[in-house]
């Protein structure tokens, strides 16, 4: 079985995968808080726990990779792979991991690649992928699969955090759906409005203009935990894909490891 890493700026996301068939099965995931200073010690009494109660073991685990773009975290988590479940862990974005798609830019988050890897694999091109995180990303990726550039956004909630810092009287709120009217008739109401309507506009604004750059149209996917409460105001979003950074993990992996990989034959 395949241990899968995603570590993100806000979050940790385990997942367990079965590869016994012709297509990778998310056994379990679980996620914690992105927390550099957590020992490799101390993920693996969080995590073996927590296996234990799905019916699985450290030593069912035979292959791991991770993708991480939180740079101090790295090191307790590939001691994590190594001494706790006897694998060397693949590390996208390391020197000699193949993606199977070109990439045309610098200095890209690996989870991004890994985004374009299994959106490429399922949905074809041109595409853009936003995904939702701490920062909204746009990722660019063409016809043949090739990594193009994107765009980068102040995610939602962080933008909502530095109003309620910044802001004496304006209270702390969430985004539950889309408002009812943009006119709001009260402190939270208007706030609310501003947040998701002025959310909705920047995502229609940088889709509209990276198509108009592209000169093509392009199939935008959504991906995140709030990919759906935005999809439900804006028609420019065509599709969620929930688990597509984990199956882009599986697709580098198999790839890496000899196996069938991003439109390749094994």
């Amino acid at each position: 079985m395949l241990l899968a890493i995603d570590s993100g700026n806000t979050n940790v996301v385990f997942a367990v995968c079965d590869g016994g068939g012709e297509v990778d099965e998310v056994r379990a995931r679980w996620r914690t808080s992105t927390d550099p200073r957590r020992t490799a010690d101390e993920y693996a009494v969080w995590l073996t726990q927590l296996m234990a109660l799905e019916g699985l073991h450290a030593g069912d685990i035979d292959g791991a990779i991770i993708a991480n773009v939180v740079p101090a975290a790295g090191h307790e988590l590939k001691t994590l792979c190594r001494r706790y479940f006897k694998t060397d862990p693949l590390v996208v974005g390391e020197a000699g991991v193949r993606l199977g798609i070109d990439v045309h830019a610098r200095q890209v988050g690996e989870d991004r690649l890994v985004n374009a890897v299994a959106a490429h694999q399922a949905h074809g091109g041109p595409l853009i992928v936003i995904d939702f995180g701490t920062a909204t990303t746009f990722d660019v990726i063409g016809a043949d699969g090739t990594y193009e550039g994107g765009v980068i956004a102040p995610g939602i909630n962080l933008s909502l955090e530095a109003l309620d810092r910044a802001a004496a009287k304006l209270p702390r709120i969430a985004l539950e759906g889309p408002p009812d009217t943009v006119i709001g008739h009260a402190t939270v109401p208007a706030m609310q409005s501003g947040a998701y309507w002025g959310y909705v506009g920047l995502l229609e604004g940088i889709v509209e203009r990276i198509k108009a750059e592209l000169g093509a149209p392009a199939k935008v996917i959504a991906t995140g935990g709030l990919a759906p409460l935005f999809a439900r105001g804006t028609a420019c979003i065509d599709d969620i894909d929930p688990d597509i950074t984990l199956r882009g993990l599986r697709l580098i992996y198999r790839a890496n490891r000899g196996q069938a990989g991003p439109g390749e034959s094994a």
